[in-house]
C-alpha cells in the first residue's frame, strides 16, 4: 500500500512539473513574438503617430 501511495505521489509531482515547463515555454514564445512584432512595426507606428500628431491643430 505504501509503495502504491509513493508511486501515486511521484506521478502527481511529475505532471505538475511538465505543465510548468510547458507554460514557461509558451510564455517565452509569446515574448519572442511580441518582441519581434514591436521591433518590426515600431518604426512604422512611430511615423504614423507623428503624421497624425502633425495633422491635429
Amino acid at each position: 500500500m505504501v509503495r502504491m501511495w509513493a508511486a501515486y505521489q511521484s506521478r502527481i509531482a511529475g505532471d505538475e512539473g511538465a505543465s510548468l515547463v510547458e507554460y514557461s515555454l509558451l510564455v517565452a514564445l509569446i515574448a519572442v513574438v511580441a518582441l519581434l512584432a514591436v521591433t518590426s512595426f515600431g518604426g512604422n507606428l512611430s511615423e504614423k503617430y507623428s503624421e497624425i500628431a502633425a495633422t491635429i491643430p
